[in-house]
């Protein structure tokens, strides 16, 4: 028997998942750490605090397992965080994360000085906050004594990787959300290095997904209680490894991701761009493409109204009575930028915004607002797919937000199409242990490994009747954003 272990490594804890070859889980543990915010709109995490929960969570997820029969590895993680090593590969400071807001005038020089047109000819892409090359030059203008110490710089899963075969990896999904990658040549942009003031030899080599990047090192094999020769594949961008357990290859294909951020993910066998640079255009985890487009605050907005505001835990209760009727009548509109908002608005100053509310308002009315506020942010996104003559109509839904029933109701009425429901919902974890598969030879190729491994359980029907309220509240919701946009600036 042979076992292969996925890593998810999120921002609010790390999923492991052990798999054996048929894709079955056989356990699975979650380990948390936290966040820190050291000023308004930042946002840190200590990556020794990722490997103590990796190391962690690994005894724990064998503890009833031979863990002599583990072949393979593979992490999934969040996306766009700076992690810089010294000399002596000691981590510098704090890692700045995905949804950290720091970088606006950083951001700001990019587009703006450099300009749009440089950046999408060199990359593929536009410079977000969240983006790991704004992340970089904050670093040099504002903490230029660790700045100068740098001698190795990657992203969150890669240093798992790293500690776990001394090798220093990244593969082209997660490398593609940096800012730094020529996304159509699968290379390091010289121009942007020269830029961003990076010298090749600071970046770890690059790999496809499911490439094996090392195996597990002798003494990390002890910890683990591993025998020798366990390989470690290059691993994936957390949407992207997502794709894989959703079995969204290939060409056309869509998942959606309703996680503490949102995703809308189309795969592509070609490289293409939307000229807008409002969704972007990076390296998908198949060997292939994808066009993304991310919303900062998805689920991660009802759990914050729920928990902070309403001070309850109980979802599936407080959205019991919300039924079909109630869909598409909502007086009252959200707009879901508590962290800002990257897909399709780059405003780092937008922030959460109830509208319309009345003496009649009610508990549930807002409750509803929040659940279709991300709803309608994930249409935007849609739409600018559809500029490009992207016609979708089914796709696929993750993550943590997906197993409210009532939310894919709204998903799939407010977009107009047909969700479909994986049988084993583990988003990037399940992905990373498939990468893992095809890095140890158990399937020939990612697609080969989807196929075999991947089940629909469910499908989410759009109702026309529904749908056609919808489209009416949703033309109203979009010209809220336009209308406040400048106001945001003044009472930041």
């Amino acid at each position: 028997m042979n076992y292969y272990i996925g890593a998810d490594l999120g921002t609010s804890g790390l999923k492991l998942l052990l798999v054996d070859t048929e894709g079955r889980i056989l356990n699975s543990v979650t380990k948390s750490y936290d966040v820190y915010y050291p000023n308004p709109g930042w946002s840190e995490q200590n990556p020794d605090d990722w490997w103590n929960a990796f190391v962690s969570g690994i005894g724990e997820l064998l503890s009833k397992f031979d863990a002599k029969c583990v072949r393979g590895i593979s992490v999934a993680g969040q996306m766009h965080g700076l992690v810089i090593l010294d000399e002596n590969d000691k981590v510098i400071r704090p890692a700045i994360l995905w949804n950290d807001g720091r970088t606006y005038k950083e951001t700001e020089y990019l587009n703006a000085v450099v300009g749009k047109q440089k950046l999408s000819d060199c990359t593929a892409n536009i410079a977000f906050a969240g983006f790991t090359a704004p992340k970089i030059l904050w670093l040099k203008n504002n903490e230029r004594e660790n700045f100068d110490k740098i001698s190795k710089i990657m992203l969150p899963k890669d240093y798992i990787a790293y500690r776990l075969t001394g090798v220093y990896s990244i593969d082209y999904s997660d490398a593609s959300g940096m800012l730094l990658l020529d996304v159509k040549n699968k290379c390091w942009s010289r121009e942007m290095l020269e830029i961003c003031d990076v010298k090749e030899e600071q970046l770890p080599k690059l790999y496809e997904s499911f490439d094996c990047t090392g195996e597990v090192l002798p003494e990390i094999a002890k910890l683990l209680c591993f025998s020798d020769g366990v390989k470690v594949a290059a691993g994936a961008g957390d949407n992207a490894g997502a794709a894989i357990g959703t079995a969204t290859v290939g060409e056309g294909k869509c998942n959606i991701s309703l996680g503490t951020s949102g995703t809308i993910f189309i795969s592509s066998e070609k490289f293409g761009v939307d000229k807008f640079n409002a969704l972007h255009s990076f390296c998908h985890s198949d060997g292939g493409y994808h066009l993304m487009g991310c919303i900062l605050s998805a689920a991660s907005c009802n759990k914050w109204f729920y928990e902070e505001i309403l001070k309850t835990n109980d979802y599936n209760g407080e959205q019991a009575s919300i039924t079909n009727e109630n869909l598409g009548k909502n007086h009252i509109y959200f707009l879901p930028y508590l962290m800002g908002e990257r897909s399709p608005i780059n405003d780092t100053d937008a922030r959460g915004l109830f509208i319309g509310m009345r003496p009649d308002t009610t508990r549930k009315d807002m409750i509803q607002a929040v659940l279709e506020g991300v709803a309608f942010a994930f249409r935007d996104n849609l739409e600018i797919a559809k500029s490009l003559g992207i016609n979708v109509t089914v796709s696929t839904i993750c993550g943590g937000g997906a197993k409210s029933k009532l939310w894919q109701k709204i998903i799939a009425n407010i977009l107009n199409i047909e969700l479909e429901i994986p049988a084993v919902e583990e988003g990037p974890g399940l992905g990373a242990a498939m990468l893992a598969m095809v890095a140890c030879g158990e399937y020939k190729s990612v697609s080969e490994c989807t196929e075999k491994l991947v089940v629909k359980k469910e499908k989410i029907k759009p109702v026309a009747e529904i749908v056609k309220r919808y489209e009416e509240s949703y033309q109203k919701y979009k010209k809220i954003y336009p209308r406040v946009k400048e106001l945001y600036k003044e009472l930041i």
